[in-house]
């Protein structure tokens, strides 16, 4: 049976990365899924104040804290089980509702490299972080390739939402690489519109390509713990950065997205490894 966990998630890359886990993974993995889904929305809904957000941000503080205290308040009743079975560490939920306050308390609009690399860790490399305790890593290994995985992954959403992102005012895109670009504008609309757009994106994809090469040499290399999960993770966002890279992002862009086909080859050749 699919529980409200894996329906939210039912048809994304991540779904099926992670329906190949064993039950009580699986499980896991998902429950980790739908609190960053809850925390992520409350950043993105236009509805409520900046105020109101953080109330809401600072009420799943609470929540957790009562969680690690033993007296789960309802809604973290699906992560109880994997809190305690896997040794989920309270730091790094903490560190996603962070990043998602860094989008609260003001619109993103071109970062600087530092604070870009911190937003990835806060929102990517922090659930890499309570994932790979999910998988059986050992500490070092899995707190690296946290570090690597995570931030590829975002960097890849960052050049894949250039539009989406743009269209409710934020640039995630760095400083660094809009003046490597010549793009004087910081405005969203009109940076992602800029003729000189590819080159910023080129310099991003570039730092994720090497995120991906590290993340894939920790993996090679046979660590302790179940790497099926996340061989799949990048080798799907690897694909969609390499067709990204091959079609430019000159606009007008259409999202990137892979085929059956493609997906099922990506299964076969990264899923049937450890």
């Amino acid at each position: 049976m699919t529980d409200s966990n894996e329906s939210h998630a039912s048809g994304s890359s991540f779904y099926t990365a992670m329906r190949i886990l064993p039950q009580a993974e699986r499980d896991a993995m998902f429950a980790i899924y739908a609190f960053c889904r809850k925390v992520d929305d409350i950043a993105d809904d236009p509805g409520p104040t900046a105020d109101e957000r953080r109330e809401a941000l600072d009420a799943w503080r609470a929540d957790l804290a009562a969680l690690y205290a033993s007296a789960p308040p309802e809604r973290t009743n699906a992560l109880v089980e994997p809190v305690r079975r896997f040794g989920l560490r309270r730091e790094d939920f903490l560190a996603v509702i962070d990043g998602m306050q860094m989008d609260v308390d003001a619109l993103i609009v071109a970062p600087d490299f530092v604070t870009l690399d911190l937003y990835c860790d806060r929102v990517a490399s922090a659930v890499g972080r309570l994932s790979v305790c999910i998988f059986g890593m050992d500490e070092a290994p899995g707190i690296e390739l946290a570090h690597h995985l995570g931030r590829a992954l975002q960097l890849t959403n960052i050049l894949r939402d250039l539009d989406e992102d743009a269209a409710i005012g934020r640039l995630y895109l760095p400083s660094d690489a809009l003046e490597e670009a010549g793009i004087a504008t910081c405005a969203p609309s009109d940076a992602v519109a800029h003729p000189s757009i590819a080159v910023a994106c080129r310099w991003v994809a570039a730092i994720a390509r090497q995120h991906y090469r590290k993340a894939d040499e920790i993996m090679n290399a046979r660590p302790k713990g179940r790497l099926r999960a996340p061989r799949l993770m990048s080798g799907v966002y690897g694909e969609i950065l390499r067709r990204m890279e091959r079609e430019g992002w000159a606009a007008p862009r259409s999202r990137v997205k892979l085929g059956k086909a493609t997906l099922a080859w990506i299964m076969l050749t990264r899923g049937l490894a450890r």
